[in-house]
């Protein structure tokens, strides 16, 4: 079941990016009064088709992997004199550099709407509250204490872990100073603390952010008490982290939750952390019985949990900011491939997309919309390069023929069309070689 959810996943996501990035060409392509002659989805043999009124022919073709727009072209096949105002060579550079440019602006929109929908419906997500800090990581050297809530990092607010983690995406390969803002759940007073980086773990393989920067996340830290219930009873305040349960150390608020579910009705002794004391606590937790039948020990806690929602008109900019933001991360992270500030093996193909989609549509809609809008702009981004079979080499084409005052010629773009599929096919051979790997 895992494994259907997960193709299906991988469909509906290449599926919708496709269709937009490629209904971008189409619309440009007719504003710009190129006809169009076969609108597909997918590569290969075509298992649905329908021709529309306008002539143009509708695709849903047998492999998942791309699409394209054809169009009507001379050095495609033959076009008479009167039809040769429709075809797409005909058109001035600036025409065809807009009919390129279509699909990458197109996919650039759907992650500024998905951004604007996840706005309006909530922004939701655990708070970044860590643990214990190791003494040998950055946060450590740099005297961040345990038990706080990373509110900012280099002037930007993080939320949630998904912020906190975007953020430091950004600095993988820097050297310098990171800025940090903290705080104790519960109180009003932040600290600030500059973590020093020198060439933050360049070149590693498929590093984990979190635990390499010193994060240790989801300690059990209570950021709700329910009213009236067995924690508030026992003076459980939010803020405070559970230490230890009967003598044995909690480790996060997984274990946490065990202990109180394997204790219905048993009085457990609490050892906690209240801003920087530590107290012990009696602590009985109510005896609730499952649908099952099963009784487990229930207190009324619940961690660190934010919500945010934005009006209509307040999440567009909102939405256009994270879309620019997305955008610039990704080119900024190409670049320290090329540079070797980024290891390649970070480099994700179609499996590990496959697992991914799989894995947010299983966390819910809100993760699968983000996951979606980051893959439209890293869509939109990759097709702009400057490599020839792609948006932005024929881009480039374009402006040599407006600097040079003729076409390039047909030779320069077969020899320029081969080193690009040579390009885009090791690039596509690294990606599933780094899938296979991870696997």
């Amino acid at each position: 079941m895992d494994l259907l959810q997960t193709i299906l996943a991988l469909i509906v996501t290449i599926g919708i990016l496709v269709t937009v990035h490629e209904y971008g060409h189409l619309l440009v392509a007719r504003w710009c009064n190129v006809r169009v002659l076969k609108f597909s989805v997918g590569m290969g043999p075509s298992i649905w088709s329908r021709r529309a009124k306008s002539g143009i022919e509708y695709s849903i073709a047998a492999l998942p992997i791309g699409g394209y727009v054809r169009m009507l072209d001379e050095r495609e096949g033959g076009v008479t004199p009167e039809e040769r105002q429709y075809a797409f060579n005909a058109k001035t550079p600036w025409q065809r550099i807009a009919i390129a440019l279509g699909g990458p602006v197109a996919n650039l929109l759907l992650a500024i709407a998905v951004y604007w929908l996840i706005s309006v419906t909530g922004v939701s997500g655990f708070a970044p509250v860590i643990g214990d800090v190791p003494e040998d990581s950055p946060l450590g050297r740099a005297g961040v204490p345990a038990n706080v809530e990373i509110i900012e990092l280099d002037g930007r607010p993080t939320p949630t872990w998904q912020a906190l983690n975007m953020r430091l995406v950004r600095r993988l390969g820097d050297s310098g100073e990171v800025e940090l803002v903290t705080r104790r759940p519960g109180s009003d007073r932040s600290e600030r603390h500059v973590v020093t980086v020198e060439r933050w773990l360049t070149g590693m393989d498929d590093p984990n952010l979190i635990s390499e920067f010193g994060l240790r996340p989801f300690p059990a830290v209570l950021g709700e008490v329910v009213p009236d219930g067995a924690a508030e009873r026992a003076d459980l305040r939010a803020g405070d982290r559970i230490l230890a349960v009967n003598g044995v150390a909690v480790e996060g608020w997984r274990e946490w939750v065990e202990k109180v579910q394997q204790a219905p009705g048993e009085a457990l002794d609490l050892e906690i952390d209240r801003a920087g004391r530590t107290l012990t606590v009696s602590l009985t937790p109510e005896p609730r019985t499952l649908d099952d039948g099963r009784e487990i020990g229930f207190v009324g806690t619940g961690p660190i949990y934010r919500v945010s929602r934005f009006g209509v008109f307040e999440a567009l900019p909102r939405a256009a900011g994270q879309t620019w933001e997305t955008t610039v991360l990704t080119l900024e992270i190409l670049r320290k491939m090329v540079t070797g500030l980024v290891s390649t093996r970070n480099l994700s193909g179609p499996i590990t997309i496959a697992k991914v989609a799989g894995d947010s549509a299983q966390s819910g809609l809100e993760t699968f919309l983000a996951f979606l809008a980051l893959l439209s702009v890293s869509l939109a981004v990759l097709n702009l390069l400057p490599i020839p079979v792609l948006d932005g080499g024929h881009i480039l084409y374009c402006v040599m023929e407006l600097i040079k005052g003729s076409p390039v010629s047909e030779r320069t773009q077969q020899v320029g069309a081969q080193i690009g599929i040579v390009l885009v096919a090791g690039l596509m051979l690294l990606a599933v070689y780094n899938d296979i790997a991870r696997l």
